[in-house]
């Protein structure tokens, strides 16, 4: 999944706490005004009725759910509805649970905790195609990144890692700039490709670092040390 502007017209909220339902609808329509539709679920079955009978433009998941954990529902979401874009809104930081979220194809890890003034300008972020993790959610990932430089890599480590994904020098090129934050209109202007060919690109590299997203994509060329 790519990070393109998401129009949020219509919201899955899945959690099982009632007054966190009718806060985060509160700020949904906040953000995307009295248009918006926003449905309530409980539980992971009864996020696939809805799910089922209706299209929506963003999911927010609890990851700890009756049912089950949300995590399974992003997983399902992944496979079944792979257009509609997840962003965990939790009350849980658990290293563990934040790598599982973001690899199972969110493209966010929200804390509840949070005052609305932040959660707002987060869930803004959306519409600008942003990817919103929590400033403490951001700095596990950091944490879990940190590697010696490139050049302190053994030769032989640096070049297995490069080999086994088999990423041409354009992918490598695009996949750099991700890593810096740049969109996919910021890399074609920067590169003088069509936005299009970016996309292909990228659609590419996924496939070839099996991940659904932009944050996977960075998480995993950071582990085999392709992007600093």
């Amino acid at each position: 999944m790519d990070f393109a502007p998401i129009d949020i017209n219509s919201v899955l909220v899945v959690d099982d706490d009632a007054d966190v339902c009718k806060r985060l609808s509160r700020l949904l329509t906040e953000v995307a005004g009295d248009a918006l539709v926003v449905s309530h679920a409980g539980s992971i079955a009864e996020a696939k009725r809805h799910l089922n009978d209706a299209v929506f433009s963003l999911a927010l998941v609890d990851v700890s759910l009756p049912d089950g954990s949300g995590i399974e529902l992003i997983q399902s979401i992944g496979t079944d509805w792979p257009e509609l874009a997840t962003v965990v809104v939790s009350a849980f930081a658990e290293e563990k649970m934040i790598v599982s979220a973001l690899q199972s194809g969110a493209i966010g890890y929200l804390l509840k905790e949070r005052d609305d003034l932040e959660l707002v300008l987060s869930l803004r972020s959306l519409m600008r195609g942003g990817a919103p993790i929590d400033p403490l959610i951001a700095r596990h990932i950091l944490g879990m990144l940190v590697t010696p430089p490139v050049q302190d890599l053994p030769r032989e480590h640096t070049e297995v890692d490069a080999t086994d994904v088999q990423l041409s020098q354009r992918e490598l090129e695009i996949l750099q700039m991700v890593s810096r934050g740049l969109s996919n209109r910021d890399i074609s202007e920067v590169l003088g490709l069509s936005k299009l060919t970016v996309e292909a690109h990228n659609k590419h590299i996924y496939r070839k670092l099996s991940v659904k997203s932009r944050t996977q994509a960075v998480f995993e060329a950071r582990a085999m040390g392709l992007v600093p």
